[in-house]
């Protein structure tokens, strides 16, 4: 029976997919999780890149840390046209086609929050007929289309929107009846929401080796953990979505080990005892290989990271876009932290 509270890893991560935190952008992000470790009596500390660690003490030697990001996909004002409609800057690695019609909020340097959509410059077929559907969908002829009545750049502006203001995609989370989770960047919130689940459990039960928590702000543009791992860290564990598609083993419904990526293999021997101890447990681990993908534990390890590293998360279909998980890879993924926790 598994003893990760699966009604608060939800509640945890609704709550932190409905607040925008586009890489640079995640304080409010980082703060909603710094609120849930005061109600559970944990301190953590923020680092001056704005990660955010917090540790749960062993009873015995050894100290694992587990690293997850809470940055998402977004965007930057890179110019407001002619039209009053705004140019994108991407902030991470999607394909344009993924964001299309979605809505955005445009956050001001004063603050405020603006509505939007993402459009292409073709949008009507009614007007462009074929030429829309043979568009490629790029920066260049993606905008954003504020829900305000501008009608030139100069009403743009009057709003307070400028250059290097931030776009954040909105999540639209839902959890369906046959559990299912659907939204926008569950990338890597789930990991981050199942973090704080497997931190109740840990204060109700302590494991044999000290666990600390390790959230980072930059992973989608690649420097997220390259610095602010704990210095007493024996083995790391980044734990990230698992990329399901054709030709891989990934499930939305089961954990996996992912063994090797774009940034070369990880540690065997730790990935091993992490096999081990999904045995133990009686877990379905899946194991994986994703060509097109880099994580945590590979900033860490080309910042000079000495220790074993591995990656486990749940599976998560249509990475990068309007993405979808099972509570069941949720409950998985904490299984085998905590499994891997406690193993004698």
């Amino acid at each position: 029976m598994s003893d990760l509270n699966l009604e608060y890893t939800l509640d945890v991560l609704v709550r932190l997919l409905d607040t925008p935190s586009p890489t640079g952008f995640t304080d409010r992000a980082v703060t909603l999780i710094e609120s849930e470790l005061r109600a559970l009596g944990v301190p953590s500390r923020r680092t001056r890149k704005g990660a955010l660690t917090w540790e749960v003490p062993g009873t015995g030697e050894g100290h694992v840390t587990f690293s997850g990001h809470v940055d998402t996909l977004g965007a930057m004002v890179k110019g407001v046209k002619d039209s009053g409609r705004l140019r994108l800057w991407g902030l991470g690695g999607y394909d344009w086609a993924t964001v299309e019609g979605e809505d955005v909020r445009v956050h001001t340097q004063a603050g405020q929050e603006l509505t939007g959509t993402v459009v292409n410059v073709r949008q009507s077929t009614h007007v462009h007929g074929a030429a829309l559907r043979e568009l490629k969908r790029e920066a260049a002829v993606m905008e954003v289309r504020l829900d305000e009545p501008v009608f030139g750049a100069r009403d743009v502006h009057a709003l307070g929107v400028a250059v290097g203001d931030f776009v954040s995609f909105d999540a639209r989370p839902r959890v369906t009846g046959s559990g299912y989770v659907k939204a926008r960047h569950l990338d890597n919130k789930a990991a981050v929401a199942v973090f704080l689940a497997v931190t109740r459990e840990l204060l109700a039960r302590p494991a044999g080796v000290t666990a600390a928590f390790h959230i980072t702000t930059y992973e989608e543009v690649g420097h997220g953990a390259a610095t602010g791992i704990p210095a007493h860290t024996d083995e790391l564990i980044a734990v990230d979505m698992a990329a399901v598609g054709d030709g891989q083993t990934s499930s939305e419904h089961h954990v996996t080990l992912c063994v090797a990526d774009g940034g070369g293999p990880y540690d065997h021997a730790l990935g091993n005892r992490l096999r081990a101890a999904a045995r133990t447990a009686g877990l379905d681990l899946r194991v994986d290989i994703y060509p097109f993908y880099a994580s945590d534990g590979t900033a860490a390890w080309r910042a000079g990271g000495d220790y074993p590293v591995a990656l486990i998360g749940p599976g998560v279909d249509a990475s990068h876009a309007y993405e979808r998980t099972h509570t069941d890879a949720l409950r998985a993924t904490g299984d085998l932290m905590l499994a891997y926790l406690r193993r004698d």
